[in-house]
């Protein structure tokens, strides 16, 4: 028995002996002696990362409304990557001749055309830009032929260069040329698809699809275009995307050159949240070309869901009334009255409930070259968002400011009487004209009134330095720090030149120098009805997964980022607030025709900007007075008279508390 087990011990090891010597032997051929084969053999091999669509989140208004949506559409595709270099040619064929059975288009942009049994220099506007690329110096070089040679000769070049002088069929050999040139043309690389035709109908993408068994390398693809549903809704906000430029390109790592870019607006501000992920496939090639296997996938992740803090019932009121009030004071008052802009926060956390600006376009026909002609081209200058870019003259609503800054520093006190005699005249080269003779004017009277003689003196006693640092806490002449592009506006003085003493009287009633935006004048109201809390303005409500199943981000009034914070005495504040009450609520406030008898109790401000032209027509104001809730700023270019700005924050209010849709006033 002994024997035995050492007979098999020994056996066994002789066994094992001669397999590690063999596996010696064959290493020693594969590293030594066929090294170099084998190496050679490694560096003709090739592995190719192929990259497929992004999915775009998407975005939608605060109640769920889709402002920017994806559609799914079909694209016939090469992948060059899955395809020997030796078939590249018998495989366009094939798919171009399966097209032609239901006579779908195909991506022709050859500037040569076969007719007749001749060839020719297409001469279309279509045309020019590839006829010019074909023409450059640098592609004349590749074919070795002179740019005034006939259009038969740069055929056979090209035919020369993408392997065509055998196809015999000079309509296949012509059409075969056109998407290799436009191949090139594109700078495709082995690790780019080629789309060889776009949005096929259902018919042909079921022809392809049962085919691609016997083409590989020829896929239909989904691809999602970017829908934008209800266009006209809030169009400088959503913006738009398009094909990455050579700077953006430069700029932004991990994009292609086919790449879609947010432009503007939620696009561009959350590209990094919307843009998702492309899926990767590893593909190796040998030296000959051929496709040796797929290494590995992975999956593409769809971008995130924006959802913007504008509710889009109010949205359409905003653009509804600034449009009708707009078109009345241009029709019966002021033809020089052709825009303006409104914005509406919530006290709470200073989200934009709603923002227009007037003239408006459609976002969704941005991309018709026509459509964005006759906008660029319109004097009008729709695409300008007068909201969140347009700063103007504030005029009176101004003077809240400068109220408490008198206050504050002690200049007046909410019972101080100044006496008012029409012409402020303290600076014979300044002098400030009032819109009435008020007589002595204390604090409550002077905002219920708007005088610009009272905030003329408290101004001048004042100085320009002091309104300015109170401005700046309210964020005049400050970015709001809404997501998308906006203007700081212009305070005026402490960067103004040549200041003069003078100046600071103009200022103090909102002229001069001062401009800001819609925006900032919505900030500015909304930290008085905050009691002096001044949060960050924002457009972003919250961002969600794709399916809209998991919260990634959001803004709460307990996490919105708080910008300043008035350290001002409450009665000085509370003294602004019910002066702002009386413009609406007391018989001689500018503004108690108009909320008088209005079921919630409203404070706000009035304003008339003087400049080129009829007046600009200003208001703000807040409400409820008592527990505020919204905040309005409205502008009216050349509005000329108070009503075409108060009837537009009413119809907001009307929207907000009563659920009203718009009806334009018969007044």
């Amino acid at each position: 028995m002994e024997n035995k087990l050492n007979r098999r011990g020994i056996l066994v090891l002789v066994i094992a002996i001669v397999i590690f010597v063999g596996f010696m032997v064959r290493l020693f051929f594969w590293q030594v002696v066929d090294g170099e084969k084998y190496k050679e053999i490694a560096k003709n091999n090739s592995t190719y990362s192929l990259t497929s669509n992004r999915t775009r989140g998407e975005i939608l208004t605060s109640d769920g409304k889709p402002l920017a949506t994806n559609k799914t559409i079909y694209n016939v595709v090469l992948k060059k990557g899955y395809i020997d270099d030796n078939k590249l040619n018998d495989t366009i064929i094939k798919v171009l001749n399966l097209l032609k059975t239901r006579n779908e288009k195909w991506i022709d942009n050859l500037p040569i055309s076969y007719k007749n049994n001749s060839y020719s220099f297409k001469n279309d506007d279509n045309s020019k830009e590839n006829l010019s690329y074909l023409k450059s110096k640098e592609f004349l070089g590749y074919l070795d032929i002179d740019k005034d040679d006939s259009a038969d000769n740069f055929v056979e070049k090209l035919a020369d260069r993408y392997d065509c002088k055998n196809i015999k069929n000079e309509e296949e050999k012509r059409n075969v040329i056109s998407v290799r040139f436009n191949m090139e043309k594109s700078n495709l690389s082995t690790t780019n698809d080629y789309v060889l035709a776009e949005n096929i109908s259902n018919d042909m993408m079921q022809i392809v699809s049962e085919n691609t068994q016997s083409m590989s390398g020829v896929e239909v693809d989904t691809e999602v275009e970017r829908v934008y549903k209800n266009g006209t809704l809030a169009p400088h906000i959503v913006g738009t995307v398009g094909k990455i430029n050579e700077e953006e390109y430069n700029e932004n790592k991990g994009y292609e050159l086919n790449d879609l870019i947010g432009k503007f607006g939620i696009e561009k501000s959350f590209e990094s949240e919307l843009r998702g992920e492309v899926g990767k496939a590893y593909v190796e090639k040998n030296s000959k070309g051929n496709v040796i296997g797929t290494v590995e996938t992975e999956n593409a992740k769809p971008g995130n869901t924006v959802w913007l803090t504008i509710d889009s019932g109010l949205q359409k009121v905003a653009l509804e009334s600034l449009e009708y009030n707009i078109n009345q004071c241009h029709s019966l008052v002021a033809n020089d009255c052709v825009a303006g802009g409104v914005v509406m926060l919530n006290v709470k956390d200073f989200s934009v409930l709603a923002a227009a600006s007037f003239p408006t376009y459609d976002i969704s026909k941005y991309s018709d070259y026509d459509y964005y002609t006759s906008l660029s081209n319109d004097e009008t200058t729709p695409l300008y968002s007068r909201t969140f870019d347009g700063a103007f003259a504030p005029g009176s609503v101004f003077k809240p400011c400068v109220a408490l800054a008198g206050l504050e520093e002690g200049k007046i006190t909410k019972d101080s009487v100044i006496t008012c005699t029409q012409d402020y005249d303290y600076y014979p080269t300044d002098i400030v004209k009032c819109m009435g003779y008020h007589g002595d004017t204390s604090l409550n009277k002077a905002l219920a009134v708007s005088c610009n003689y009272y905030f003329a003196e408290v101004g001048r006693r004042l100085g320009i330095n002091t309104i300015y640092s109170y401005a700046e806490k309210f964020g005049l002449g400050l970015p709001t720090g809404v997501e998308i592009n906006e203007s700081t506006g212009i305070l005026a003085g402490r960067d103004s030149k040549s200041w003069t003493a003078g100046n600071t009287v103009q200022a103090a009633i909102g002229q001069s120098d001062n401009a800001f935006t819609p925006a900032q004048l919505a900030t500015y109201v909304a930290t008085i009805a905050n009691n002096g809390t001044r949060l960050q303005t924002h457009l972003m409500k919250k961002i969600t997964s794709y399916d809209r199943k998991k919260t990634i981000k959001e803004n709460t009034a307990d996490n919105v980022e708080v910008k300043s914070t008035l350290k001002v005495n409450k009665e000085n504040l509370k003294a602004v607030q019910k002066g702002m009450w009386s413009v609406c609520n007391e018989s001689d406030g500018t503004a108690y025709d108009v909320f008088s008898n209005y079921g919630v109790t409203v404070a706000g401000k009035t304003g008339t900007a003087e400049n080129s032209g009829t007046d600009h027509t200003v208001f703000m104001c807040y409400a409820p007075y008592e527990k505020p809730e919204v905040a309005i700023a409205v502008v009216v270019e050349h509005g000329s008279m108070k009503k075409y700005s108060t009837d537009v924050a009413k119809a907001l209010l009307d929207k907000y508390f009563y659920n009203k849709d718009y009806t334009p006033s018969e007044e």
